[in-house]
């Protein structure tokens, strides 16, 4: 068989609407001077800040352009991080923890056990990697880029008391380590966000690089370098005319006449939109893309119009139970005037013109809208005036292929719901995927841990044991020993929780015979054992967790807490010093109460100050405060404070604590 009459470009030279990821370096094209100058800087400074629009291609610069240019053997190349985390592992399970930095650490190292990260701080967690050197015996650089860090400055609640203190360990990282470069990839409407930590994250050791959209001569060079090898090739022209079609877009008519403008830059996801449905429509027998190619399956217009409709449909299936016109009339009402052209709505806290932010987010993630700060306030709209006309044409039917979603689609949706924390959503996602799992054990073992910790963030306690249980059941019948034993140090944690601390030993003491060189669940069970009021027992296993790993930072934060409740303040103290910086309220409580047992009052007042300003209903915080206050000569201060604990929620009082409080209420 003569290979010329064989075409061989049977593969999708371009990566459509997905960023590119490191493999696909070799078909990435039109940033070379961009992938270098970032490189540059990465190198040359302690932090680097990357920002552009939304759809700009920020991760694929970073993971096709930047990383193919270092040397392994020169840096210690991180994996790229991420500051949020969606994933079934049972929440209840980890050690109190900051979100952020525990989903950082999650894709810095994605085969660790989770438990074991929770409770690691991020100086910690390098401190503890292997130190790389070059062949001269110097230590390399250590390569740590944290993408799409807009999700650590988004307006959601729930996130905001866990930044300041995720920030202090990325400036405690950077301190540190000498050899530590961080580069950050931002949104340009959150660079305003970043700027005011920039000065303590690195001082005048930092550079910025501004994304733009592809000029010409890029965007030709990005549609043509992919298909080097592939058996096909453009025309003499034929490149540049798809590149004009994506420059130059219709902005209506006057008098009769078409008028058009040429924006001079094309948007990289809509080129490989419009690049990715030419291929496919391309008939196989096609060598040489022409200009006629171009004109019938390249029309970016067309393109985006299909690109728009499943959008569209995708946001409407996973937020609005499949309504696409609905969808399409509040974009149509709301982003665009009866002139035409973009129309600005402002973003409120929950609600956006009416319609629940969670779709404002699967619409920006999807390029359809964008978001932007103007004086302090939040803004949306359409990401280009290209949009405008595939919107306010007539809905065009799109196949739905709803029996043929995946349901670990459904499963990813919820995840990202609940990452926004959007609990009903995710809820109702889940379920979707539940639905459709099948005879799946294993993914419907993880889809009902997924809704345990549904559940759990919704402080629903009851319900999610129940979740947590029915997926120990089953990933019991498939003999994933480590999945039962999570399971059930979650259940223990949440029956701790509930203030069942007998309930929480046993099930902890369960999870343990199922994962006994799990370190993180003995030290939950040594917290269940101090909180049933056997202080000695759980400084036992304490002392068994850090005679095999002495530098356990929960352990030694556990076991400093218990000896400054069995009045062995010096111990305590070395204790605090090897787990310092103290950042947990009641850990701070513990180190200011074991500070006013040694008479170190001004010491101890100025810590306590500052906890109880942050620690809100926290029993153990305030009885802590309100022993400072006894010790200090204050009864009546001590027992506002021991009373306030007694009824405080966030966490409750420990029995045996509880009956301190008494004592402090009503002295002898």
């Amino acid at each position: 068989m003569n290979p010329d009459n064989v075409y061989v470009g049977t593969a999708q030279p371009y990566v459509g609407l997905r960023a590119f990821r490191r493999e696909d370096a070799s078909r990435f094209f039109g940033r070379a001077r961009e992938s270098h100058e970032v490189c540059d800087l990465w190198h040359a400074n302690r932090l680097t800040v990357l920002y552009g629009p939304s759809g700009v291609g920020k991760t694929s610069l970073i993971q096709a352009g930047v990383l193919p240019l270092l040397d392994p053997t020169r840096v210690d190349i991180l994996p790229i991080g991420r500051v949020s985390h969606g994933s079934p592992f049972p929440t209840a399970a980890l050690s109190d923890h900051n979100p952020h930095v525990f989903a950082l650490l999650s894709s810095w190292s994605p085969e660790e056990i989770p438990t074991r990260l929770a409770g690691l701080t991020l100086r910690e967690f390098l401190r503890r990697r292997p130190r790389r050197e070059d062949p001269y015996g110097d230590p390399v650089l250590t390569m740590a880029a944290i993408d799409q860090a807009e999700e650590l400055f988004g307006g959601f609640a729930h996130r905001h008391s866990y930044r300041e203190w995720f920030i202090s360990q990325l400036v405690e990282a950077l301190d540190g380590d000498p050899h530590l470069r961080l580069l950050v990839s931002i949104r340009e409407d959150y660079l305003a966000a970043i700027l005011p930590h920039e000065p303590k994250l690195a001082g005048i050791a930092r550079g910025r690089f501004p994304l733009a959209p592809l000029e010409t001569p890029a965007a030709v060079l990005a549609t043509k370098g992919p298909i080097d090898g592939s058996g096909r090739v453009f025309a003499e022209g034929a490149a540049e005319k798809l590149v004009e079609g994506l420059r130059v877009i219709k902005l209506g008519g006057v008098l009769g006449q078409e008028v058009f403008a040429d924006t001079k830059m094309v948007e990289p996801v809509q080129l490989q939109v419009v690049c990715s449905t030419m291929w496919r429509s391309l008939p196989s027998d096609v060598r040489i893309i022409t200009s006629e190619h171009v004109l019938q399956f390249a029309n970016a217009d067309r393109s985006l119009t299909d690109f728009v409709e499943h959008m569209i449909a995708e946001v409407a299936r996973d937020c609005l139970g499949g309504d696409t016109e609905r969808l399409r009339e509040w974009l149509r009402r709301n982003f665009i005037t009866e002139f035409g052209t973009c129309e600005t709505v402002y973003q409120g806290e929950t609600l956006t013109a009416g319609e629940q932010n969670y779709v404002i987010r699967a619409l920006v993630e999807r390029h359809i809208l964008r978001e932007e700060v103007k004086a302090g306030t939040r803004w949306c709209e359409l990401s280009h005036e290209r949009l405008i006309a595939p919107i306010l044409q007539k809905e065009q039917a799109v196949e739905q292929a709803e029996n043929r979603i995946a349901p670990s689609e459904h499963l990813r949706a919820a995840e990202l719901a609940l990452r926004d924390g959007e609990f009903v959503l995710a809820e109702k996602q889940a379920e979707e995927a539940l639905a459709r799992c099948g005879d799946n054990t294993w993914l419907h073992a993880e889809i009902q841990s997924f809704l345990g910790n549904v559940a759990h963030r919704r402080e629903n306690f009851d319900k999610a044991i129940t979740h947590y249980r029915d997926a120990a059941v089953l990933f019991e019948t498939l003999g994933a020993t480590s999945a039962v034993g999570r399971l059930l140090a979650g259940i223990g944690r949440l029956r701790l929780a509930q203030g069942k601390p007998s309930v929480a030993v046993r099930e902890l003491v369960s999870a343990i015979s199922h994962l006994s060189d799990d370190m993180n669940i003995q030290i939950e069970l040594a917290w269940a054992l101090w909180y049933d009021g056997h202080p000695d027992a759980a400084q036992d296993v304490l002392n068994d967790v850090l005679g095999k790993e002495g530098n356990a930072l929960e352990a030694l934060r556990a076991r400093a807490e218990i000896l400054t409740h069995l009045g062995q303040a010096d111990a305590a103290l070395r204790d605090f010093a090897r787990v310092r910086p103290l950042q947990r309220p009641s850990t701070r409580a513990a180190y200011a109460l074991a500070l006013a047992s040694l008479g170190r009052f001004p010491e101890a007042k100025r810590e306590i100050a500052g906890v109880l300003a942050e620690a809100g209903d926290h029993g153990p915080v305030l009885l802590y405060a309100a022993r400072i206050r006894a010790l200090d000569g204050d009864p009546e201060g001590a027992a506002k404070l021991a009373g306030q604990a007694k009824t405080a929620m966030a966490p409750t009082l420990p029995a045996h604590l509880a009956a301190e409080a008494n004592r402090l209420i009503r002295p002898s």
